[in-house]
């Protein structure tokens, strides 16, 4: 299963409608429904910049950033991405509609509980946070199905909800 598509290369990245497709089609034909385009052209880049590409039934499942250094930015550059930010035992704390046709731009701290939820097809964001990844830059929420576990397609149908 493709998650990603190899790491951008070259002196200069240039977003093509031809890049667009490859990445619609790429998250259309992943069972996640979604896949990241890192334009990063290493993966120890000290800024990690990534086209993430979602299709609506994407469950990404609510996680935070533990680290103090931990910024994350989100842009929606096409479609409709619904934000859900949650409290320690799950929660619901906000959510927030973010159209591309509205420059939709979100930025948050470190040690936030959140998750996404796609709500056009063919929704690209640009993600932007402190790099290298590894690991410890992610944790899961307990208190939320996995991505292969009974549950997750519930409450995806939940959060979706908040948008409806």
């Amino acid at each position: 299963m493709l998650l990603a598509f190899p790491n951008a290369t070259g002196d200069v990245f240039t977003l093509t409608p031809e890049l667009l497709q490859q990445g619609f089609e790429g998250s259309a034909a992943s069972p996640r429904k979604r896949i990241i385009l890192p334009i990063h052209r290493t993966q120890d880049a000290l800024v990690q910049r990534m086209l993430n590409f979602f299709q609506p039934g994407t469950y990404v499942q609510p996680h935070l950033h533990p680290r103090d250094h931990a910024i994350e930015t989100i842009q929606v550059l096409k479609g409709r991405l619904g934000f859900v930010r949650f409290n320690e035992q799950g929660g619901i704390e906000g959510a927030h509609d973010l159209r591309a046709s509205e420059n939709a731009l979100l930025d948050i701290e470190p040690k936030l509980w959140h998750g996404m939820v796609c709500l056009e097809p063919d929704t690209v964001i640009l993600e932007i946070k402190r790099g290298p990844y590894n690991d410890e830059d992610k944790v899961f929420a307990d208190w939320a199905p996995g991505e292969d576990e009974e549950g997750a397609d519930t409450l995806l149908e939940k959060l979706a909800g908040l948008f409806a």
